[in-house]
């Protein structure tokens, strides 16, 4: 997927994080590429390093349509349930538990801590 890499930071005690935009969004999440990378356009691949549990890191939508934001320190996403699909990119999230029968292909966020959302540049 495409996204618009705006800066790169370094907490101490963090990951290095990208604020990264979408289409569909922009959040905080950590950045797997080159340090010396500079702002612009790259492609990556997304990984979320936590296992998704219903009704705890995620719920029902509000909302239809994808979506990418800050929630405190999580990043936001939203998506179809189980499948997330960014733009043509997917994102398979580990499941603790089967998700509830009436979830299936219905809008869901997913709140995840910003370590645990990752983007891994990558060349065409």
């Amino acid at each position: 997927m495409l996204i618009e890499l705006v800066k790169l930071a370094k907490f101490p005690g963090r990951p290095w994080l990208a604020a990264a935009r979408t289409s569909f969004g922009h959040a905080a999440v950590r950045w797997r590429g080159s340090r010396a990378a500079e702002p612009g356009e790259y492609h990556v691949e997304w990984a979320i390093d936590e296992d998704i549990i219903w009704g705890h890191n995620a719920k029902p939508a509000i909302e239809s349509g994808p979506g990418l934001r800050t929630g405190g320190h999580c990043v936001v996403l939203q998506d179809r349930a189980a499948l997330l699909d960014f733009a043509g990119t997917k994102v398979l999230p580990d499941l603790a538990d089967p998700l509830p029968e009436d979830v299936a292909d219905t809008w869901v966020e997913l709140f995840i801590d910003s370590d645990k959302v990752s983007v891994y540049p990558y060349v065409l």
